[in-house]
């Protein structure tokens, strides 16, 4: 009967799809009666249970696919969710035990609303042997009752007696078959338990809390509610199912939802069973998960990685996730020990105190130490998950983890039960862990690579506690952290987050600095080392920049990018919406969604969702971006006004919790040992906030806070750091430029405080003085198209701060009167304004613009601090538009500079002997020797006291100078410029630094020998401007440095088409001739340039010393441009007319200088006559064809040849011969120049003569006739030159040679060898 009955449950599964619907609840009732309560023949149970737990698995499949129109995306369907929820009639144990109470029961009484699964009072009535025991259990119960009996101690012996019942032939419990049922399920009905296994974990659920309520136990102590045993199947069902998920990760589709439905099952466990138990499952789920993550490739464990943060996701959902994780108020509440709500991690106990052994447990509270996480148990597990995430370079996995930690913040600060600060603060402090989390990786973050400072060892202790615990093999959270290397607290970050990760990441910092209590944050940071310290104000200064506001026009780009979505990201969206949050929080979904006018936060809805118990249509049709954690569900409707409105209010709530958390760390810094530098963290803070975009409220309460720290620690910015004070005057400046009244009174107030606070130091403030003129000055320089700076604004913030000084009567009356020295200050910042609009007007003129930084530059000849800055602002502006060279020179006259003072201040001998070092590299260093009367000293209050009067800062200025040498080809100047800093470093014992300069010069010099020969320079042009438009410039002429291989075209048409616009197209005239402009003959109301090609030039004696390129085109200052003219005016004529004007132009300066144009300070024009002209052509053949013999080119070999030899009329070697040597072909004897031309003739036989034979060697069979015609000429030229050229009469053995070729006779006596021989 057994196996017909087994043979029957098995074909229920194929039943038509039809029928099985239209009786589904009555056939899964019968089933689970089936399971927990198989028939009895002849006093044998028969054994179905496994066969109906089959069957049923075989009916839900078929169910679920037959109606796969109602399964919504999560394969959850309609019908079956209905019967769970509404039709499912559980066969539990008899009615009869509803009546078990802690008390006497009323005879009759029963449990309201519960009927068995026919409408029977019980569906085991029926059942007499059943009903006698339930009797004699309910007169048990009568019998030991009693009004004054021990309610608790009778309670543990009746739940015993109810758990044997479990156990006893009566029945069995629904939830502990199933259970069973589900971990020894194999096979098919292993797949169809994978396929729908949120049906058997919600109908466990529902067996569960029904048999609490059937037998009232509802209010029983949680550890005894269900039975050991039970305990051991949901620990083994968890472990096997675990299993799966890891085994077929790759599945995602399947594997997805039974990580889910797992995850959901044990979210409900929480609410159910006892949770330490529940929290030993999570254990066992995480600890096999990052096992297997730990043992894979990074690339492979990218799944697994996404299904463990799922998991953590849908378990933090609960909706008292705050209560399990036992939140506390800051160090107190650890001291008590208090025990665990998982005491079954016993292993953490000894990993504890290991830890407390080692290091102490200073900070245990707020570290994500494994004190702080045995405490708080799952926001330990989302914290640890976070940390590990970080050192992964996968920008998936940081995503999700990020937004796992940012969307249960966002919940809690939605959440009105902790709307109360008090309540609010003591759920931060479960996650302080993320502030050390972030500083300890602050170079990870998006913006921190000018971070500077190394890790050492000492500063990390977090990462020392998880090797500890490592080492001592901690159960639960060893397995977690074991993918951290020990020597990672060594190392730089492994990870760089993306722009939008490192936002979201630091939206969590903020919400916990802000709500933690200051009390709890001092005393936490007070025990933190100086590094860390330095850390949490680089993470500040990040925030800052990462939230400022960057206006509309960005918004709308960055809104146009995301709407571009790829196809990948709707599979994205898709797969967000199934791994969704919990039902029971519908209401905090719906209220972030009609959240208005709020910082963006996490999407609740789009993120954390899980399947709503109706359909899937149910989900709000709004649309939102998948991949990104700031959209609160927003409509397709996008509203650029109310969006700017809403960044704008975050920029300016984050900048206020930056200021509030960077008073603290005031605090703190201020009474530690290293408080100095500790604090040029903190104003180097405020100072980034002030140089980033802010609000006028924001700003209001910014400079009270710097002048307050002004005030407090005025040694900080006058004593050493004059960078600081430099950088704090620059800032102020530019707000006294605001063109909001408002911010412009505050920064008046604080720039005339800080020169207050400098005069009351030392009686007067030459130091502010100076860092304010110097800043202002750099100001003027960055103007351009991208900085505006409004000169009338900063007039009037001026007034007022002259105004402050002639009504402070504290100072007025001293010696060197305070507001006589604010009105000399004033007076130079007018006079520097005065430049800015000149700047305005040039500011699409690069030269003109280059030239006058170089005049006002010029002018602060005397003040050595002003002329760096204008050094430095020129070299800036250089390297924008590629100006290497002179980049490189605007260093070197700034090394000059400082060389030229420190050897005033003190005289060693390995420093540079001032200015006069650097003449070999450049003569034109030596405009910056101290050597007139009027230099200040060095010993004055104010003077040459930053950082760049120093060792350091001469070597950083020569370094910074070799680099722009390097990229621009000038590998000779590096060598140069490293030879003062090797000096240096030498008397230093600087090894490392000595390797470092040896290597980069050791490049230069492979550079020089691999590019021998094809090194290329820059190209010159003397450009001319004539006509009263041109103001200043009118009549002056400038040699132009341009890039390498600039034609005339070029430089014609970028000076045309600017001065073009400038003064219109009709009134600019471009000379194309080079001849000497007639001004008496120009048009006074047009506008003239002149361009014209030049040329370096050298005596005879200069190119002995300059043979390589780099000699030959470096420490240039005169040019050559020739000008043909003739007799009658015209350009051009006959050679015998043909004149030529060689014009030599010598420059104020030598080029590469510090700007691109000199002027012309002199010329000086030699007139050739027409056979010098000849003379010249002559000599320049000769040069070409000898550069092409040596350069061993066939192609330039040819071509030159042709140029020689192949041109026999108009102006070639003949005619010219023609022409000028006429009379020698009948006996003349030659003048100075004629005898100088036949000799070049002579010379430029022999070279053609060489030229052919090296041709005959490289020509191939097709060239052969091309190769004869050039010989052809060639003895037609020697045939026709012999008689300029034949030596005195022949000697007598000479005589003899008669019978010679006179051809080979004329090459004998010519001296030439001709290639026919």
């Amino acid at each position: 009967m057994e196996g017909d009955l087994v043979r029957c449950l098995k074909d229920v599964g194929k039943a038509r799809p039809e029928s099985l619907v239209s009786f589904l609840p009555l056939v899964l009732d019968k089933l689970l009666l089936l399971m927990v309560k198989p028939p009895t023949v002849a006093g044998l149970t028969l054994n179905v249970g496994q066969a109906a737990f089959s069957a049923m698995t075989a009916v839900v499949k078929v169910v679920s696919a037959h109606l796969s129109h109602k399964n919504d995306n999560h394969g959850r369907n309609s019908l079956l969710s209905t019967y769970i929820t509404y039709q499912a009639h559980l066969p539990h144990l008899d009615p009869a035990i509803s009546n078990y109470q802690h008390g006497r029961i009323p005879k009759g009484s029963s449990l309201p609303g519960r009927q068995g699964p026919f409408g029977e009072a019980g569906f085991m009535a029926d059942d007499d042997e059943i009903r006698n025991i339930m009797r004699n259990f309910q007169s048990h119960q009568y019998g030991l009752d009693g009004t004054d009996g021990n309610v608790a101690a009778r309670l543990g012996t009746d739940l015993g007696a109810l758990a044997a019942l479990g156990n006893a032939s009566v029945g069995k419990l629904v939830h502990e078959q199933l259970a069973l049922q589900l971990t020894l399920s194999k096979d098919s009905t292993r797949d169809s338990v994978l396929e729908c296994s949120w049906f058997y974990f919600e109908l466990m659920i529902k067996a569960m809390v029904e048999h609490l309520a059937t037998a009232n136990t509802l209010n029983a102590p949680r550890k005894h509610r269900f039975s050991d045993q039970f305990n051991d199947d949901i620990l083994n069902m968890v472990a096997s199912f675990t299993g799966e998920i890891i085994s077929k990760h790759r599945k995602q589709g399947r594997i997805t939802q039974l990580n889910a439905c797992l995850a959901f099952f044990l979210h409900d466990l929480l609410s159910v069973m006892d949770r330490g138990f529940v929290f030993s499952l999570i254990r066992t789920y995480m600890k096999e998960v990052t096992a297997n993550i730990e043992i894979m490739e990074p690339e492979h464990s990218s799944i697994l990685w996404e299904l463990q943060i799922d998991f953590l996701r849908i378990i933090s959902s609960h909706e008292h996730f705050i209560p399990l994780n036992l939140p506390q108020y800051g160090p107190a509440g650890f001291t008590s020990g208090s025990s665990s709500p998982t005491p079954s991690l016993r292993s953490i106990d000894s990993a504890s105190s290991f830890i407390s052994t080692m290091m102490g447990d200073r900070s245990s509270w707020a570290e994500l130490s494994s004190e702080f996480r045995r405490q708080h148990f799952l926001v330990g597990l989302c914290l640890t998950n976070l940390f590990n995430a970080l050192e992964q370079e996968n920008g998936d996995v940081h995503t999700k983890s990020i937004s796992l930690v940012r969307n249960l913040q966002t919940t809690h600060d939605l959440d009105p039960r902790y709307s109360e600060p008090e309540c609010r603060a003591r759920v931060a402090n479960l996650y302080l862990p993320v502030i050390g989390i972030i500083i300890d990786a602050v170079a990870a973050l998006h913006g921190a690579a000018e971070l500077q400072a190394s890790r050492d060892d000492a500063t990390t202790p977090i990462i020392d506690q998880i090797t500890a615990q490592q080492i001592a093999g901690s159960a639960m959270f060893g397995t977690l952290e074991s993918m951290r290397n020990t020597e990672m607290q060594n190392k730089p970050a492994k990870c760089s987050l993306s722009q939008e990760n490192t936002r979201h990441l630091l939206a969590t910092f903020l919400w916990v600095v802000k709500n933690v209590d200051n009390n709890v944050l001092k005393q936490w940071w007070s025990e933190l080392p100086s590094e860390r310290l330095h850390y949490l104000c680089e993470v500040l200064r990040i925030t800052l920049t990462t939230f400022q506001y960057k206006g509309k026009h960005a918004l709308k780009k960055a809104r146009a990018q995301q709407i571009i979505r790829k196809p990948s990201d709707v599979k994205n969206q898709l797969e967000d919406m199934m791994l969704g949050s919990r039902n029971h929080a519908k209401e905090m979904m719906q209220r972030g969604a009609s959240r208005k006018g709020a910082p963006p936060s996490p999407s609740i809805d789009g993120s954390a969702r899980r399947w709503n118990k109706t359909s899937f249509s149910s989900v709000p049709s709004t649309r939102t971006l998948p991949d990104s954690l700031d959209h609160t569900g927003q409509s397709l409707v996008w509203d650029p006004e109310l969006e700017a409105h809403i960044e704008g209010n975050l920029a300016t709530e984050v900048s206020m919790i930056v200021l509030d958390t960077l008073f603290v760390v005031e605090q703190v810094v201020s009474s530690t040992e290293h408080s100095q530098t500790l604090l040029a963290s903190v104003l180097r803070v405020m100072l980034h906030a002030l140089n980033t975009t802010q609000s006028t409220q924001f700003l209001q309460h910014l400079f009270a806070i710097q002048r307050s720290l002004v005030s407090k620690y005025p040694n900080l910015l006058f004593d050493e750091a004059t960078e600081h004070c430099a950088a704090l005057c620059k800032s102020l400046l530019k707000h006294c430029s605001s063109s909001i009244s408002g911010v412009r009174s505050q920064a008046s107030a604080s720039l005339y405080l800080l020169m207050r606070q400098n005069y009351e130091i030392g009686n007067n403030f030459a130091r502010v003085k100076m860092q304010v003129t110097m800043s202002l000055s750099s100001l003027v320089a960055e103007i351009s198209n991208n900085f505006k700076f409004n000169e009338e604004h900063l007039r009037k913030s001026l007034k007022t701060i002259l105004t402050y000084a002639e009504q402070d009567n504290e100072l007025s009356d001293s010696f060197n009167s305070f507001p006589e020295q604010v009105q000399d200050l004033v007076f130079n910042l007018h006079m520097i304004l005065s430049d800015t609009v000149k700047m305005k007007e040039y500011l699409d003129d690069p030269e003109m613009h280059m030239d006058l930084m170089y005049r006002i530059a010029k002018g602060y000849q005397t003040s050595p601090d002003l002329r760096l800055t204008w050094l430095e602002n020129m070299a800036n502006k250089h390297k924008e538009q590629g100006h290497h060279a002179e980049a490189g020179m605007c260093l070197v006259h700034s090394a000059a500079l400082v060389s030229e003072y420190l050897h005033m201040l003190e005289d060693r001998r390995y420093m540079p002997n001032g200015a006069v070092t650097y003449s070999k590299l450049t003569p034109n260093a030596l405009d910056e020797s101290a050597v007139s009367d009027d230099i200040v000293s060095p010993d004055e209050e104010g003077i040459c006291n930053g950082k760049n009067f120093t060792e350091n800062g001469l070597i950083e200025f020569l370094e910074h100078a070799a680099e722009e040498f390097t990229q621009a080809g000038m590998y000779e100047a590096v060598n140069e410029v490293y030879k003062p800093v090797i000096k240096i470093v030498e008397a230093n014992r600087d090894f490392k630094k000595l390797a470092e300069i040896h290597k980069k010069l050791f490049k230069a010099f492979e550079k020089i020998e691999s590019l021998q020969g094809r090194r290329v320079f820059g190209t010159y042009f003397r450009v001319g401007f004539y006509g009263q438009r041109f103001g200043d410039l009118d009549g002056e002429e400038f040699v132009y440095k341009e890039p390498m291989l600039t034609k005339l075209p070029e430089i014609a048409c970028r000076l045309e088409s600017f001065y073009g616009n400038k003064f219109g197209q009709d009134n600019l005239i471009i000379i194309k001739d080079s001849k000497q402009v007639e001004l008496s003959k120009l048009n006074p109301d047009k506008a003239y340039i002149q361009i014209t090609f030049a040329e370096p030039y050298f005596d005879n004696y200069e190119l002995r010393d300059r043979v390589t390129a780099y000699e030959r085109n470096h420490n240039i200052c005169r040019f050559i441009f020739s000008t043909p003219f003739t007799s009658d005016g015209s350009p051009h004529g006959d050679l015998a007319e043909q004149y030529k004007r060689k014009t030599i132009l010598t420059t104020v300066n030598h080029f590469p200088y510090i700007k691109t144009r000199i002027q012309v300070a002199q010329q000086k024009q030699i007139v050739l006559t027409p056979i010098e002209v000849a003379i010249e052509d002559i000599q320049m053949k000769v040069a070409k064809i000898d550069a092409a013999i040596k350069a061993n080119d066939p192609k330039i070999l040819q071509m030159e040849l042709q140029g020689c030899i192949g041109t026999t009329v108009n102006q070639g070697p003949i005619e010219i011969a023609r022409v000028f040597l006429r009379d020698l072909f009948d006996g003349k004897v030659p003048s100075k120049h004629e005898n100088k031309l036949r000799l070049c003739f002579k010379e430029l036989l022999k070279k053609s003569g060489d030229a052919l034979k090296r041709n005959r060697q490289f020509i191939k069979k097709d060239q052969e006739a091309y190769q004869n015609q050039l010989e052809k000429s060639y003895h037609q030229c020697m045939e026709y030159l012999k008689p300029l050229i034949q030596p005195a009469p022949l000697p007598a053995n000479q005589v003899a040679r008669q019978g010679q070729s006179p051809a080979r006779t004329t090459a004998a006596d010519m001296g030439v060898t001709s290639p026919l021989v």
